[in-house]
């Protein structure tokens, strides 16, 4: 399903030039629920983001059921992602001005929609955000901001859910209700691939992939 070949990522700095990713070669199968662990600055991030369609790899090919990611232009790559991918970021990314139900429902675009807007509020419900979903983020806990951005990475019935760091900002608990929210997601078919440098999300995974120096590691 998702395939690298040969990822190079290179980033200028005062140094010189870093690799984040070094000639990484990566084949996840469909329904796989994949963790990606390491340290910080290891590459974890730029991984999924290149994964995600976000980051363009300075060289390499990435590839989802056989289509080539970066072969398409910008707006192609939007579209593909927005029907295909969903993206949890390690720092929620919830718009500050929107409430819960309007930061889920702008995964559906601008436009009002009553199928979106309806989709929305069964996944409030379905996180226990209820209610909840006339605040905004400022007013929520960080376990509910956490939920929030879950549910909108799942609005679109995507086929691919990428999480960076899902759990680094919640205590046990919580960190338990999403990976397990996760779970139910790769159990309807769903393929996901979670980065971490902690331990928590290791025991649901299918397979655990080691990064090291922008390197996969035995």
């Amino acid at each position: 399903m998702v395939r690298l070949e040969q990822i190079l990522k290179t980033y200028r700095s005062a140094q010189g030039n870093v690799k984040a990713l070094d000639g990484v070669n990566l084949h996840i199968e469909k329904g796989e629920f994949v963790v990606i662990c390491g340290p910080s600055g290891s590459g974890k991030t730029t991984l999924l983001m290149t994964i995600a369609a976000m980051l363009r790899p300075t060289s390499g090919k990435v590839s989802i059921d056989g289509r080539s990611l970066y072969g398409m232009d910008q707006r192609g790559r939007a579209t593909f992602r927005a029907q295909n991918i969903g993206f949890v970021f390690q720092d929620f990314a919830l718009i500050p001005y929107l409430n819960v139900m309007e930061n889920v429902a702008f995964a559906g675009g601008a436009a009002a929609n009553g199928r979106r807007d309806a989709r929305a509020r069964a996944l409030i419900e379905k996180f226990g955000l209820t209610a909840r979903a006339h605040h905004k983020p400022s007013q929520l806990s960080a376990g509910e901001k956490q939920r929030t951005a879950v549910a909108r990475a799942l609005l679109n019935n995507p086929r691919i859910v990428l999480a960076d760091e899902p759990t680094g900002n919640l205590d046990p608990d919580n960190a338990a209700v999403v990976l397990g929210d996760f779970t139910d997601f790769n159990r309807s078919g769903g393929t996901v691939i979670v980065a971490t440098h902690g331990l928590t999300a290791e025991k649901f995974a299918s397979r655990i992939i080691y990064l090291q120096d922008g390197k996969i590691r035995p």
